[in-house]
């Protein structure tokens, strides 16, 4: 690979690394089953002791 094609392509990748993080996603946070099937009864497991989990 000869020196300019090479510099040109590590700047081609450094710009679409750039521009691939000012990208925003419109999909919604995961939320992990446990925390699903605790939301209809409005508790979430963070405020629940230890020994009540298990």
């Amino acid at each position: 690979m000869n020196r300019k094609k090479k510099i040109n392509q590590t700047l081609k990748n450094k710009a679409k690394k750039a521009n691939a993080k000012l990208q925003t996603s419109n999909k919604p946070k995961y939320i992990a089953k446990a925390d699903r099937e605790a939301l209809p009864l409005g508790v979430l497991p963070e405020s629940l002791p230890c020994d009540s989990i298990a």
